[in-house]
């Protein structure tokens, strides 16, 4: 018989029970409406659109785990072109609980889409899994976002460039009031040119979401180092769009080229 002074640390903890939630009952899913909405607000899982947040692919598949339903990427197919590199991908949603499919969702992603000219093969090929993911997830708990407070889409569906501020009003300068000229002042005949004005600078690009979630989909390959990782998440809410896709290529390239060696080095 085991006693009390005799118990181990391990025999005296409490079990926590994971809470989880059934589709098939309205009251569990509005239940889980509310906790949706506070997790993606405390992780800040949108993006906004024109005013409106978006919800990121992880705030969907947060929902779903709380479902109990898991994607499963079916297939990815190139469809590329001579002039267009473009993937599609098809997902589906296994419910863990009953052992059945309950969703699909297709997508697709090209570099002919804005913001993803030099994108590398890889990046296409899994932002198009990334999207299908969102898909498949928005075909069954779009209504379960919506009553989160959140728009029915993933954010990786919306082709905007969310970062662009918007143009300042322009003020006219007051017209300054006539002095008149002085006795016997000589007035020239033809006015002098106006100063040409400078160009304003172009407003920063600054990375996207979906730029960020590739590079943080990268940092996590088992032969990035936990220094680089470091250094790029202290640095990735500085990024512009072009620094990104640099970021991306570059860790691509890395990666590339640490598992040649590596498989050359175990041959």
């Amino acid at each position: 018989m085991t006693t009390d002074a005799t118990k181990t640390p391990k025999d005296t903890l409490k079990k926590v029970k994971v809470e989880s939630f059934d589709i098939a009952r309205s009251d569990e899913t509005l239940d889980l409406a509310k906790d949706l909405a506070k997790f993606i607000k405390d992780n800040k899982l949108t993006t906004n659109v024109q005013g409106k947040e978006f919800v990121n692919v992880e705030g969907w598949q947060y929902a779903g785990s709380r479902l109990g339903i898991v994607p499963i990427v079916e297939h990815v197919i190139n469809v590329s072109s001579e002039t267009e590199l473009k993937y599609q991908a098809k997902v589906t949603l296994w419910d863990l609980r009953h052992g059945v499919t309950v969703g699909a969702g297709f997508a697709v992603c090209s570099n002919k889409e804005s913001g993803k000219k030099f994108y590398q093969e890889f990046a296409i090929m899994s932002m198009a899994q990334t999207r299908a993911i969102g898909k498949a997830y928005r075909n069954i708990l779009a209504w379960i976002i919506r009553a989160a407070g959140y728009e029915p889409t993933p954010a990786e569906e919306m082709d905007y460039n969310t970062n662009t501020p918007a143009a300042a009003p322009q003020v006219q300068a007051p017209v300054a009031a006539a002095v008149p000229l002085p006795a016997m002042q000589v007035v020239p005949t033809e006015a002098p040119a106006a100063a040409e004005a400078a160009p304003a600078p172009a407003p920063v690009q600054y990375a996207t979401a979906a730029h960020k979630e590739e590079i943080i989909r990268l940092l996590n390959h088992p032969v990035i180092t936990r220094q680089e990782k470091t250094k790029m998440l202290l640095n990735i809410n500085r990024l512009d769009e072009e620094r990104a896709i640099q970021a991306i290529a570059k860790l691509g390239n890395a990666i590339n080229e640490r598992e040649n060696g590596g498989q050359k080095a175990a041959a």
